[in-house]
C-alpha cells in the first residue's frame, strides 16, 4: 500500500493529466507525502544555495541562514494554499484545501529530482560548462510550473483560461495578504510601544 503511495509522487511528474485526476478521485494522494516532498524541495534549495560550485555561487558561506531558506520555500507554498483556496471557493472550484496542499507538493517534486543533481554537477565545471547547470535549473522552475497548471485545473475542474486566471489571481492575492499580515505586525507594533512609553511614564512620574 504504501509502497504504491510513495511511488504515486514520481507518476504523477510524468502522467500529470492522469496522475492528479487519481490523486483527486482516486485519493491516492497523502498528506504526510505531501509534507515530505515539501521538506525535501526546502533541503534541495538549501544545498544548492550553499554547496553549488563556485563558479555559479555568488553566494558568501557565512551568509547561509537555514530558517530564511525554509522560509523562502515553505512560506511561498501556504500562501499558495490558502490563496488558491480563497479564491477558488468564490470561484466555483471543486478542490479541497487538502487537494489544493497534496496536489501542489506533488507539483513540487521536479525541483528535488534537478536541484541537488546540478549542484552537485555545479562543483566539477568551468564557466563556459555553466550553461547546463542553469538549463536543469530552468527546466526544474518550468516542470514544476506545468505540474503546478494542470494541478489546478485537474483539482478544480476549470478550463485552461479559467485556470490561467485562477492562478494570476491566486499571485495578487498572495501579494494582499503579505500586505495585509505586514500592515497587522506593524500596527501591533505601534500599539506595544505606546503602551509601553505610557507604561514607562507612569512609572517615572511614580
Amino acid at each position: 500500500m504504501w509502497k504504491e503511495l510513495l511511488k504515486f509522487p514520481f507518476y504523477v511528474t510524468v502522467h500529470p493529466f492522469k496522475g492528479f485526476w487519481d490523486l483527486k478521485y482516486d485519493n491516492k494522494g497523502r498528506v504526510a507525502i505531501a509534507l515530505a516532498i515539501l521538506f525535501l524541495v526546502s533541503v534541495a534549495v538549501m544545498y544548492q544555495y550553499q554547496y553549488s560550485g563556485f563558479v555559479v555561487n555568488k553566494h558568501h558561506p557565512n551568509s547561509f541562514n537555514s530558517l530564511i531558506q525554509l522560509r523562502n520555500v515553505i512560506l511561498p507554498f501556504f500562501l499558495w494554499c490558502v490563496a488558491n483556496w480563497s479564491l477558488t471557493t468564490l470561484m466555483d472550484g471543486e478542490g479541497k484545501f487538502k487537494e489544493i496542499v497534496v496536489a501542489s507538493a506533488y507539483a513540487m517534486l521536479p525541483i528535488f529530482l534537478l536541484f541537488i543533481p546540478s549542484a552537485f554537477y555545479s562543483r566539477f565545471i568551468t564557466v563556459e560548462e555553466s550553461a547546463f547547470y542553469y538549463y536543469l535549473n530552468s527546466f526544474a522552475i518550468v516542470w514544476f510550473l506545468y505540474l503546478l497548471f494542470v494541478a489546478t485545473m485537474t483539482v478544480h475542474q476549470y478550463t485552461v483560461l479559467k485556470t490561467l486566471t485562477t492562478i494570476f489571481l491566486t499571485i495578487v492575492c498572495m501579494g494582499f495578504i503579505v500586505f495585509l499580515c505586514m500592515l497587522f505586525f506593524s500596527l501591533v507594533q505601534q500599539m506595544y510601544s505606546f503602551v509601553f512609553t505610557i507604561y514607562k511614564e507612569l512609572q517615572f512620574r511614580g
